[in-house]
Parts: structure tokens; C-alpha cells; sequence
């Protein structure tokens, strides 16, 4: 299998649609295929309107038709609904080539945040997006559910893993703040709802990992609140496995990467009972869910960190790579003719 993956989220941008498609690209060999991609990179792009740090590509189907003349795919998975996406979506349908997607984004909750669009207006394109192809993968079973209920067909599972390699406990703690440490680790944008997080009345400290638009809106709200910008690697694991909670304030992900990377490292949630949360942390008993999210954070700290640990053992990228191209052959068949055309 050659799969062609086109997305309009790429590096250098930093979230779980990126992560989850290298590590997809990096697992491809172990299920006898090679993952290549149309990305932001290939492209002219301008800044999107009140989220500059993300791009928005300048292309269109005649040039997405040409790279996939070039790149010879036998499978084609277009990961996100942007410029790119509805390029690609476009010219699968023009010459009747199958194609799978994925569900990442709450786009009509990201845009609403932003304009006066009514949401429901904007899932009737998302649908008509995503119906068009063989399957849309999703990552939760309430996720599914929520997206059936409102005329999603083709509906697939694919999970997430962690690295619990990196992301596990460690004996040194790397902030010397005052504790409980209550940690969040996101974009600072409108739609993460982190301004939650940091209204909060917690003893102890608020640690923020992440940079966007919203940063210096947000450290206005708690100016005791420490912000230590974009971190990955070893210093984002040490950061993790500091903190006594961790604190997820969204209401619009999807699932949430980060939920795992701080139970790989012992340390237990807290977030609202919404979509993700609820799948990943729900009835373990590694963290606390609740609507009264400084409830939750405090009652977090009581938390077993090594049954954190043990649950997040459960998820491997591996079986991730294993669930996505899986639904890639079961969708599209053992091969497509991607329609080349005449020079």
C-alpha cells in the first residue's frame, strides 16, 4: 500500500492532528505500506484570520491532481477539512477515486467561537464532507455516537497512543513552585478554554504549557499563574511528570493526546464529562470528572498515580497504526486506480 495523506495540519504547527499522522507515517512498514503526504509545505499559504500562527494553503484540485499523478498512491486519506483537504476531495471525486477521512476537529464549535456562524450550519458541509468518502474515522465510541445522530455515514474506529517510553513517572521534579501543581498543556486559543482553568481557586500553583493567540489575554486572568510556552521532548515529559493534576478545561476536542501523556506520567485528570475525557478517563479511576471543574482538580490530587499509569499503558501507537490501515484496506479495497491522466 502507498498511502497518500493530505492534511492542512502539518509541521511547524504542534497538536494531536500532527502527532497522530507522524506517527502513523513513522508505523506504516509494519503493516506493508508507506505513507506520503500533501502538506501546508508544498504550497504559497496566508495567515489564518484571527489565528495567524496557522496557515492556510493556496492551492487547488488541478495541482492536488498533478502531486497525486506524481506520488502514484494506491490509497488516498484526506485528514482534514482546510484548502488542501477540499482540493484533494475534489479531484478524488472527479475521477471516482475512493477516499477515507478522519474526524479531528470540532470546526463549527472552533468557528463559532469566532464569528456569529450557527454550528449547525456549518456541520451540514462537515457532513457533506466527510459522506462523500468510504469511511470518516472517529476517535471515541461517544464521538461515534454523537456524529451518527447527525447523518454521519461510514463511521470508524481509530484510537490514539502515547510514547510511554517518554512520557512516564519520574523520582526529579523539574518546577520549583509551590505545591499542588495543577498542569494544562494546550494551544492558548478561545476554543481550548483554558481562561477555565485559570479562574479556578486552587491552592498551590497553575502551570500552562502551550503558546497561541489567546496568551496574553490569559495570563491577565491569573498573573500568579506560571506560562512556560511551547515545550516537547524530555522537558515537556519532566514538566508532566511534576505536576500533582492535570487540568483539562476543553468542552470541544475530540479526544485529547494530552490526556494520555499525563497518565503515562502518573499523573491523574481532571476535566469536564464531555467527549474524550469521558472516554479515556471515565469509570478507571484515573481522574475525576466533573462539571465543577475545581472540584474535580482538587479531588484529582486523591488519585492512584500508578493505576494512571497502568491505563495508559493500554494505548500503544502501534495498535493506533494497526486500527487506521486496517480501516484504509477494509474501506477502499487492496488497491486504487487513481485515475492518472494524459500529459
Amino acid at each position: 500500500m502507498r498511502l497518500l495523506i493530505a492534511t492542512d495540519a502539518w509541521k511547524p504547527q504542534v497538536n494531536g492532528v500532527v502527532r497522530s499522522l507522524e506517527e502513523m507515517a513513522k508505523h506504516a512498514g509494519a503493516f506493508g505500506a508507506e505513507a506520503v503526504f500533501i502538506t501546508p509545505l508544498d504550497f504559497l499559504s496566508v495567515p489564518m484570520p484571527t489565528y495567524p500562527e496557522i496557515r492556510l494553503s493556496l492551492t487547488y484540485p488541478r495541482r492536488i491532481a498533478r502531486m497525486i499523478d506524481r506520488m502514484e498512491p494506491t490509497h488516498i486519506h484526506i485528514a482534514t477539512e482546510g484548502p488542501i483537504g477540499f482540493a484533494t476531495r475534489s479531484v478524488c471525486l472527479s475521477r471516482g477515486i475512493p477516499f477515507t477521512t478522519s474526524y479531528h476537529t470540532r470546526f463549527p464549535e472552533y468557528l463559532a467561537a469566532r464569528a456569529p456562524i450557527r454550528p449547525q450550519w456549518t456541520y451540514a458541509l462537515i457532513r457533506r464532507f466527510h459522506n462523500a468518502g468510504s469511511g470518516v474515522m472517529v476517535a471515541t465510541p461517544s464521538l461515534e455516537l454523537e456524529l451518527s445522530n447527525i447523518g454521519f455515514r461510514g463511521i470508524m474506529r481509530w484510537s490514539r497512543g502515547v510514547d510511554t517510553d517518554l512520557f512516564r513517572p519520574r523520582t526529579e521534579r523539574v518546577l520549583d513552585v509551590p505545591g499542588p501543581i495543577f498542569l494544562t498543556v494546550s494551544r492558548l486559543s478561545v476554543e481550548k478554554n483554558i481562561a477555565a482553568f485559570l479562574a479556578l481557586d486552587l491552592p498551590g500553583t497553575k502551570v500552562v504549557v502551550g503558546d497561541g493567540p489567546a496568551r496574553q489575554d490569559l495570563k491577565k486572568i491569573d498573573p500568579s499563574a506560571v506560562f512556560l510556552g511551547s515545550l516537547s521532548g524530555e522537558r515537556l515529559a519532566s514538566v508532566y511528570a511534576s505536576a500533582d493534576a492535570f487540568v483539562f478545561p476543553s468542552l470541544t476536542d475530540t479526544f485529547g493526546l494530552v490526556l494520555l501523556e499525563a497518565l503515562a506520567s502518573g499523573v491523574p485528570v481532571a476535566a469536564y464529562p464531555v467527549t474524550g475525557p469521558l472516554d479515556i478517563v471515565g469509570g478507571t479511576g484515573c481522574g475525576v470528572l466533573d462539571h465543577d471543574l475545581r472540584s474535580a482538580a482538587l479531588a484529582a490530587l486523591d488519585c492512584d498515580r500508578d493505576a494512571c499509569r497502568a491505563h495508559a499503558e493500554k494505548f500503544s501507537w502501534l495498535e493506533s497504526a494497526s486500527q487506521f490501515f486496517g480501516n484504509i484496506r477494509s474501506a477502499d479495497g487492496p488497491a486504487t486506480d487513481t485515475g492518472r491522466e494524459a500529459a
